[in-house]
């Protein structure tokens, strides 16, 4: 049976994170997840992947997670996760601090969505070349998954390099919270085996193909030797019932309704219409 979650850019002149996160869980939505943006270049000379004008969220994005921290202490079930974290932006030891205390603190109920970014100037002001972000995203992932599970974790990388090193709280999820991979680019499926725990690709009609990326995956599985039942699925930003029973058919287990960044007025009642749908699609 699909669970069902919500998503959205907890802008600051939106509805407030810890406000919905409640009523998330009062209208018994599974998960919630947060977007992120460290900022948005004022040069705009990436173009905005979805087409047209950047959305004004991108720059208006509380950080995700000093947000999910204030909904983890103001909730005691629902899921709490990243759609998506943009690791190579990040520092992977304050990371795994970062992670490991949320996970912590939520009693083990945050999941790490990640990505590997799409604005290359973004980016360039962390430092880091547009060209290697998938292998900077590998190796960050990699060194947190040392700093969860080792008493004296160390890692030696082309881009991340450190001698042992204590590191606490480890989080409370054995070997750290699942890591889904937000991603459906050519090689998107082999790292979701390699060093993830699933998929979470945007389920918008017309923007991926579903079914071709899960025909990926599952041969992507067959050849590392992972069964592709170890790997979850959720589908991101679904808009509408058609949708969400299709992705559901498809074996997709978590469905992310997408919320718009607005006022309590207008994304209140449309959390009811998502639960009314989930009721039924239960």
């Amino acid at each position: 049976m699909a669970s069902f979650g919500l998503v959205m850019f907890p802008a600051d002149y939106a509805i407030q994170p810890v406000e919905l996160a409640i009523a998330a869980e009062e209208r018994g939505f599974e998960s919630l997840f947060f977007p992120e943006h460290t900022h948005i270049p004022a040069s705009r000379k990436t173009p905005y992947p979805a087409g047209g004008e950047l959305p004004r969220e991108y720059s208006h994005t509380h950080d995700p997670f000093v947000a999910l921290a204030a909904a983890a202490a103001a909730t005691k079930k629902i899921k709490l996760g990243t759609g998506i974290c943009l690791v190579v932006e990040r520092d992977p030891i304050v990371l795994a601090k970062e992670v490991a205390s949320l996970d912590v603190i939520s009693n083990g109920r945050f999941v790490l969505g990640i990505g590997g970014g799409w604005n290359v100037e973004e980016m360039a002001n962390h430092g880091v070349d547009f060209r290697r972000r998938w292998k900077v995203v590998r190796e960050k992932v990699l060194a947190m998954r040392q700093i969860w599970t080792k008493e004296a974790a160390e890692f030696h990388g082309e881009f991340v390099n450190f001698d042992p090193i204590w590191s606490y709280p480890k989080p409370v999820q054995p070997g750290g919270p699942p890591i889904l991979l937000g991603s459906h680019t050519r090689r998107a499926f082999e790292r979701v085996v390699e060093y993830c725990d699933g998929w979470m690709p945007i389920a918008v009609p017309g923007r991926v193909d579903l079914a071709a990326g899960l025909k990926a995956l599952r041969e992507s599985a067959a050849r590392a030797g992972r069964p592709f039942e170890s790997l979850h699925l959720t589908a991101f930003a679904v808009a509408d019932e058609k949708t969400a029973r299709e992705v559901i058919a498809m074996g997709f287990q978590r469905v992310l309704f997408a919320l718009p960044p607005d006022d309590r007025d207008k994304v209140l009642p449309l959390i009811d219409k998502y639960a009314s749908i989930a009721r039924t699609l239960s």
